[in-house]
C-alpha cells in the first residue's frame, strides 16, 4: 500500500497561450517504502546520477544494498504502483552505525577529501568523522542523506518526502533505533556556468507561467539541479561546492554538456522539519 498519493500538474502553460501551444498532463505520484524485492536497480541508478564520474569511487551496489535495507525509514517515489521502478529517493544512513560497510567506508573517505578545500568545514567533518570520533562510544552521529530523483520530477514532491523523513526518524527513536543524529551531511549535484552559457540559457528558456516560477540563471556561477537546495542551503552551517575527482575536462571550446560538480551541506539534525516547512511553503502544491 503506498504511503500517500499526491496528484501534480506537470503543465507549462499560461492563461495567454493557445491551446496549440498549452498541455496539460495530471500524473499521481505514490509515496512507498523502499522495496529491496524492486527498487535495486533504479536505485543503482539514482546514486550514479548523484555522484555522477565519481561513482567508480564507491560500491554502488553495497549502498543500493544498505538503504534497501531499513525499510522503515525513506521514502521512494512511483507513478505505476508498488511493482514499478521508483523515480525519486530520500532517506538517510547513520555513518557511525555502518561505519564497517564498504560503502560507507568509501563514502566517509571521499567526503573528508572532498572536504580538505574548506578548512572550516574538513575540521568540523574530522571531529566527526575522522577515526577517532568513529571509535569513541560517546561519539554525536551523523545521518548521511540520500536525495535524488529524475531531472523531470517536480520539485513539489520534496516537502511530503522531507516531512515523512522527519517523523520516520521521530518514529525510529521512539522505538530506541539509532538515529539520533546531531547532524546531518547532504550531497547533491550543481552545475557551472560561464556567461556566455547563462545567457544562451536564458535566450532559449520558454516564457510561461511555468518558467516565471523556475527562472533560468542569468548570469555566470554555480546553480544546483534541484531548487529544494536553495532551501536546504538555508540551515547548513557548511556548504561547499566541489568538482568531481573523474570529471571529464571541458578545455576545448566546443566541450560538449554541462560543467557539472557535487555540493556538501552540513546541517544540525533539529532543523529537519523546519527544512521541511519551508519546502512547502516554497514549493506549495498546484491549485
Amino acid at each position: 500500500m503506498a504511503k500517500r498519493k499526491q496528484q501534480t500538474d506537470n503543465s507549462p502553460g499560461s492563461d495567454n497561450e493557445s491551446d496549440s501551444e498549452r498541455s496539460l498532463v495530471d500524473v499521481d505520484f505514490e509515496f512507498f517504502d523502499p522495496n529491496p524485492d524492486i527498487d535495486f536497480l533504479a536505485l543503482k541508478r539514482l546514486i550514479t546520477q548523484l555522484f555522477q564520474a565519481d561513482a567508480q569511487l564507491l560500491p554502488v551496489h553495497d549502498l543500493a544494498d544498505l538503504i534497501l535495507a531499513q525499510p522503515l525509514v525513506g521514502s521512494s517515489v512511483k507513478c505505476d504502483g508498488r511493482e514499478s521502478d521508483p523515480f525519486a529517493f530520500l532517506t538517510v544512513l547513520n555513518l557511525h552505525v555502518h561505519q564497517d560497510r564498504p560503502s560507507i567506508k568509501a563514502l566517509t573517505s571521499y567526503v573528508l577529501e572532498k572536504s580538505s578545500a574548506d578548512p572550516a568545514l574538513h575540521s568540523k567533518l574530522q571531529s566527526l568523522l575522522g577515526p577517532s570520533a568513529l571509535a569513541s562510544p560517546n561519539a554525536n552521529h551523523v545521518g548521511f542523506v540520500f536525495s535524488e530523483r529524475l531531472i523531470n520530477m517536480p520539485v513539489q514532491i520534496m516537502p511530503h518526502m522531507y516531512r515523512m523523513l522527519a517523523d520516520e526518524i521521530q518514529w525510529a527513536l521512539d522505538d530506541n533505533e539509532p538515529y539520533d543524529f546531531t547532524h546531518l551531511l547532504l550531497i547533491s549535484r550543481v552545475y557551472r556556468l560561464t556567461a556566455e552559457e547563462a545567457a544562451e540559457l536564458h535566450a532559449s528558456a520558454p516564457r510561461t507561467k511555468r518558467q516565471k516560477q523556475s527562472e533560468p540563471p542569468q548570469g555566470a556561477g554555480v546553480y544546483p539541479f534541484h531548487p529544494e537546495d536553495d532551501i536546504i542551503r538555508r540551515f547548513a552551517t557548511h556548504t561547499l561546492d566541489y568538482t568531481f575527482t573523474h570529471a571529464q575536462p571541458r578545455e576545448k571550446e566546443d566541450a560538449f554538456g554541462l560543467d557539472t560538480g557535487g555540493r556538501m551541506m552540513l546541517i544540525p539534525a533539529n532543523r529537519l522539519r523546519d527544512i521541511a516547512n519551508a519546502m512547502a511553503e516554497a514549493f506549495p502544491q498546484p491549485s
